[in-house]
């Protein structure tokens, strides 16, 4: 695939700087790296190495990624050893797509207590659906769950959900056989919405007494507790979204999906269209039409989409991919063996996939080896030039 045109590392070359001096002193350090980091990913910031074919002499010079997990073009290489781990744990079942939202007004509370909030969103959706496909009167099974946490919106608002990926079916509750869901079903919505939404808003208010919230703007009363628990009763009178899709046509169809989730970021580079006097364009959908209709452009100004984007820099250390159930890391392998033999199925051979990276391209003139001939460190200039390439050569895994 060639280079997009643009990409959001161009854009915060160009105005990140005026961008940061106008935000002065209400930019995180973490966004701050986040933000170091894109403008620096594949230069000569971050040093490379140069190859030259072994047939023809053909030369390019490769420059080191960030490997930040908020840059567009680091994921792609990740996403691949990823779901490489992932494709020994399937199992031949269908696989269902669950998703847990949160309401907008407590979206807004997570605004400021992203580490809190988002963690009890991993936490509460995963207890829900292990609940409920516990219930002899649903599934009585152990289920195992794949979550994965975006916080975003096709136009970058601010609209925290859990995309789960869960096996149709799970080890009875005896460990002594494989009990599968219910073809095309696998979990009453509104049972789990409404136990979703009592969790949640009980351990929400044990966060708020334990005075580990922290509020701000127009929702500084909320610090007072009877504002809070104002807040709570408004809530539980709402519907809460949780979304269940038809399940997936096979094995491969899941590693597809899991592929274009897993690593996302807010906006990839292919979504961009421009960047001018105006602001940035781009592609989004919109949800809320049917059909073709939802398939949009937007523009915003430079600063609202470089604000937009580092909205969704999560704090440090929080694991956006988390596993549950029958495939928490842990007991994982032998949960897997385990519904393996419950369903019949033998073990497959450690043979290497279509998903695992197939080692280094080969040289794009005549197809040749290429080999490293040169190492260079940060901020240095190589001292080989790069073959003039007749078309574009660079890969973007945005």
């Amino acid at each position: 695939m060639s280079r997009p045109v643009l990409e959001v590392a161009d854009i915060l070359r160009s105005h990140g700087p005026a961008w940061r001096k106008a935000h002065a002193g209400h930019v995180s350090l973490d966004q701050l790296k986040v933000m170091s980091a894109i403008e620096r990913c594949r230069t000569a910031a971050l040093g490379g190495h140069v190859a030259r074919c072994e047939n023809c002499a053909y030369t390019t010079i490769a420059y080191n990624s960030c490997r930040n997990r908020h840059c567009p073009k680091c994921q792609g290489a990740a996403a691949k050893q990823w779901l490489a781990d992932r494709e020994a744990e399937l199992l031949p079942v269908p696989y269902y797509h669950v998703v847990f939202t949160l309401p907008a007004r407590i979206a807004d509370i997570a605004y400021h207590n992203r580490a809190a909030i988002y963690d009890l969103l991993f936490k509460v959706s995963a207890e829900t659906m292990l609940t409920i496909a516990a219930d002899p009167k649903h599934l009585g099974a152990r289920i195992g769950i794949t979550s994965v946490l975006h916080t975003w919106g096709s136009a970058m608002t601010h609209h925290p959900h859990v995309h789960m990926i869960v096996p149709g079916g799970g080890i009875s509750l005896d460990g002594q056989s494989w009990v599968p869901c219910r073809p095309g079903f696998f979990l009453p919505v509104r049972v789990l919405s409404r136990l979703f939404r009592r969790l949640f808003l009980g351990r929400l208010a044990a966060l708020h007494q334990a005075g580990r919230l922290s509020f701000f703007g127009n929702d500084a009363h909320l610090a007072g507790a009877q504002s809070f628990a104002a807040l709570l009763a408004a809530s539980r009178k709402t519907e809460w979204v949780v979304y269940a899709k038809r399940p997936f046509g096979g094995p491969q169809a899941v590693l597809a999906y899991l592929s274009r989730y897993t690593h996302r970021v807010a906006i990839a580079n292919s979504r961009l269209i421009a960047l001018d006097q105006q602001g940035v364009t781009f592609r989004w959908k919109d949800y809320r039409v049917d059909g073709r209709n939802r398939h949009k452009r937007m523009t915003l100004a430079t600063f609202e989409f470089i604000r937009r984007f580092l909205i969704h820099v999560l704090p440090k250390g929080l694991h956006r991919i988390r596993h549950y159930g029958l495939l928490a890391r842990g007991p994982c392998a032998d949960n897997i063996a385990r519904a393996r033999e419950l369903l019949a199925v033998s073990d497959r051979e450690n043979e290497p996939t279509e998903t695992i990276a197939a080692g280094k391209p080969p040289c794009p003139c005549c197809g040749g080896r290429m080999i490293v001939i040169e190492v260079f460190e940060r901020g240095a200039t190589p001292s080989h030039q790069q073959t003039a390439p007749t078309r574009a050569i660079r890969i973007d895994t945005s």
